[in-house]
């Protein structure tokens, strides 16, 4: 049902399996099973989750992941009950999201442009610069997720314009923008992957191919690419990550003036209280606007 009705990721698919693996293997050692466990057996669980140290979003997340198998139970006939309903979980405090400063965004994408324009290169060495200036300018640049980025197709390279179309989760289209500097880097770095004699690893049809599993750049070796460009550029390689480049994406479009509803759009969310996270940005655009602009302002008698 998660994989065929909602289109779930793979990785989701794979941690909702562990998180009821889990529960499974801790309701055998109490006597009962999975399917039949009654809301006294998982609040059990639950508690002894928290015994174990188990950070709150953590326990949050195997409870959520139990809700929906018993209720995906309880709707297909399978029991009479759904035993997580008398359940209340612990609300998920949502933490700020990290943000890097256009300062420090500015830094990474001109080192990056700066090493796959380096003449003095090998071949291969001269493929991965311009494959990594391509992935960052293209992820600051769309605020794509990790997933949707290594996994752009090839065909995007003949999108008329300055935008794309985008597989989100669910299998969702979305058409994102990508500006003009994201287009260059991308087709540069198609050019220099299309030089004859070069011999692409994985499959042809990903823009960004390699010898994976997938087909395609992992989200982990271009994680670990990133940090090391972020390392040369002078910022902690702790304050970087594929994520936090997205939340810079929607937060410096937010402090210009962007509406929360088309940042809403642009980052693929399907709830805008996902996009809430970022109404401190707002809150800030907002006093600044008061202070410099109402009537009543010390600012504006002056």
């Amino acid at each position: 049902m998660m994989a065929v009705e909602r289109g779930a990721a793979q990785n989701t698919l794979d941690a909702y399996r562990r998180d009821l693996e889990d529960a499974g293997h801790h309701f055998l050692g109490r006597g009962t099973s999975l399917r039949d466990a009654d809301t006294d057996a998982i609040r059990g669980y639950v508690a002894a989750l928290a015994a174990e140290g188990l950070a709150e979003s953590s326990r949050a997340r195997r409870l959520s992941a139990l809700r929906q198998f018993y209720r995906f139970l309880y709707v297909e006939g399978h029991r009479g009950d759904d035993p997580t309903g008398p359940i209340e979980g612990a609300k998920k405090k949502r933490p700020l999201p990290k943000v890097m400063s256009e300062e420090e965004v500015d830094r990474l994408l001109d080192l990056a442009a700066a090493e796959a324009a380096t003449d003095r290169l090998s071949s291969s060495a001269r493929l991965r610069a311009a494959r990594l200036h391509a992935l960052v300018e293209l992820l600051y640049a769309t605020g794509l997720r990790v997933s949707e980025l290594v996994a752009l197709p090839r065909s995007v390279l003949r999108a008329t314009g300055q935008a794309i179309v985008v597989k989100g989760k669910g299998g969702k289209e979305r058409m994102v923008p990508i500006g003009e500097a994201a287009g260059d880097a991308m087709r540069r770095y198609a050019d220099v992957a299309g030089e004859p004699g070069r011999k692409l690893e994985g499959n042809g049809r990903f823009l960004f191919p390699a010898a994976s599993e997938t087909g395609h750049l992992t989200r982990q070796a271009f994680a670990r690419d990133l940090k090391a460009l972020a390392a040369r550029a002078g910022i902690t390689a702790a304050k970087i990550s594929p994520h936090v480049l997205r939340h810079a994406f929607a937060s410096h479009l937010l402090k210009h003036g962007a509406d929360l509803r088309a940042v809403q759009e642009l980052l693929g969310h399907s709830d805008i209280s996902t996009t809430q996270i970022y109404t401190h940005v707002l809150e800030e655009r907002l006093i600044r606007l008061v202070t410099d602009h109402h009537p009543l302002s010390p600012l504006s008698r002056d």
